[in-house]
């Protein structure tokens, strides 16, 4: 038996840091939704209780690292499963970039051995077991767009943002998320727009998604990392209708809402980034 799932990139349209939790998390409001870059997991049962990982990068880690591998391994050890999987992951999403790849690699393993391993666990329960993992896991469990609230793990879907055009550019660099919060004061607040980007996308309006756009990581990684910067800066210029940074960084992505500016702004990143993307928002998930 063999399931094939998609495991697609997500965005940060508004990222807040609300201030330190006492567990050494930081409180977060973030609006995310995914788009159609996406790496493809290939899951076949093992008869033998044993978890294999292979890959067409051979730079990931195949172990007990791989979130994956924790994904699969977790539904084994907590519902006493007595089978195995091997797990292929075709990777097409960047690795370090921001993009939550890691994180939908375990989604896509947890809702795909869900069906193949017959455990007929509810999204929520999928969506709290992947917060055992990793902060974004229950959002990619969910897919589509979100509010999330807590450390990322409290999820409340919410309607698709209007169609458009994203370009992802990524520089040849890996940015490790705990390092941009740890430089972040302890008690920092940086209050942005997740309450008024989610009104913008109740109304459908392209306009307001666009000024409201805030990552409050944005300004630490541009310090450690300023040819983010001129990233951001090359696209507005070049003619996408807005551009932020993704999570932790290093991607930036630019919405672009008419279809004749993409090339154009596709075009002057190539010359900029080896890693450049012109993908769509998934806007057919419903809440």
């Amino acid at each position: 038996m063999k399931r094939t799932i998609n495991a697609p990139a997500k965005i940060n349209l508004s990222l807040d840091v609300l201030g330190k939790r006492d567990d050494g998390y930081h409180e977060v409001s973030m609006v995310m939704t995914q788009v159609d870059l996406a790496d493809r997991i290939e899951l076949t049962l093992l008869e033998d209780n044993v978890i294999k990982i292979d890959m067409s990068e051979g730079f990931l880690p195949s172990d007990h690292r791989n979130l994956a591998h924790q994904a699969a391994s977790l539904l084994q050890k907590r519902f006493q499963v007595d089978a195995g999987v091997h797990i292929f992951i075709h990777k097409q999403i960047p690795v370090a970039a921001g993009m939550a790849g890691g994180s939908s690699d375990a989604a896509a393993t947890l809702n795909g051995l869900n069906e193949l391993w017959g455990l007929h666990l509810s999204t929520r329960e999928l969506a709290e077991l992947g917060s055992e993992i990793g902060s974004d896991v229950s959002f990619c469990v969910y897919g589509g767009t979100a509010l999330a609230t807590g450390r990322g793990e409290i999820i409340q879907p919410i309607a698709s943002p209007p169609p458009c055009w994203v370009i992802l550019a990524k520089p040849p660099i890996g940015v490790a998320t705990g390092e941009v919060y740890k430089r972040l004061k302890p008690n920092d607040s940086r209050t942005g727009k997740s309450d008024q980007i989610a009104e913008a996308i109740e109304r459908q309006d392209y306009h307001a998604i666009c000024e409201n756009l805030y990552n409050a990581l944005e300004e630490v990684t541009l310090q450690m990392h300023p040819e983010v910067s001129r990233i951001k800066e090359r696209m507005l210029a070049s003619g996408a209708d807005a551009s932020l940074m993704s999570g932790s960084g290093p991607t930036v992505f630019g919405l672009v809402k008419k279809e004749a500016r993409v090339h154009r702004v596709y075009n002057a990143l190539r010359g900029f980034c080896e890693q450049v993307f012109a993908v769509r928002l998934i806007t057919e998930k419903k809440p």
